[in-house]
């Protein structure tokens, strides 16, 4: 099993093809190796993995991140159905500020997306019962929590489908506007 490291135009972002195998039983992949995401990774280490479902299509998750001393590199895999999902860079110094990717990650495809620190992420449920794997190289903290709102126009973020039910907190998350003056 191999996993093909790319490079995506937002710095420190990457997009990982992952190959599996597959017989009569059913499929086996690694979902994380540290030799092969060393070069990622750096000094950095994985100190949290959480789960995700959702149920209902069209749902829209973020867009989350985490400031300074938390900031966190994330890596993200669809283990059930799929999302499509977005990563929007929040780092005043960088060449792509607030420029945006996404990326469809499937059970199928076998694909997974790496969030850099200081950038946000969010994804719409293009199937219903869709799941997510997270590897996250900090521990939360609600204290450095943030976001911006999915559906601010400056960002023009071209969802697949309808945005649909956005939970109460993520609904109330400022626009780039607003973020930019805190």
């Amino acid at each position: 099993m191999t996993m093909q490291l790319t490079s995506l135009d937002i710095p420190d972002a990457f997009v990982i093809k992952q190959t599996s195998f597959a017989d009569e039983r059913g499929q086996f992949s690694r979902l994380f190796c540290q030799k092969t995401l060393a070069p990622i990774l750096a000094k950095r280490e994985v100190k949290q993995v959480n789960f995700s479902r959702t149920t209902t299509k069209g749902t829209v998750r973020g867009l989350h991140y985490q400031r300074f001393p938390d900031a966190e590199m994330k890596f993200i895999r669809c283990v059930k159905g799929a999302v499509w999902d977005v990563l929007l860079d929040l780092r005043p110094e960088s060449p792509t500020f607030l420029q945006w990717h996404a990326e469809e990650l499937s059970q199928e495809n076998n694909t997974m997306i790496v969030i850099p620190e200081g950038c946000a992420h969010g994804f719409q449920a293009l199937e219903a019962e869709s799941e997510l794997i997270y590897f996250h190289t900090a521990f939360y903290s609600a204290e450095v929590e943030g976001g911006v709102h999915v559906q601010d126009p400056e960002l023009a973020i071209d969802w697949p489908l309808p945005v649909d039910n956005l939970s109460v907190r993520d609904s109330l998350l400022p626009t780039v506007e607003e973020w930019l003056k805190d």
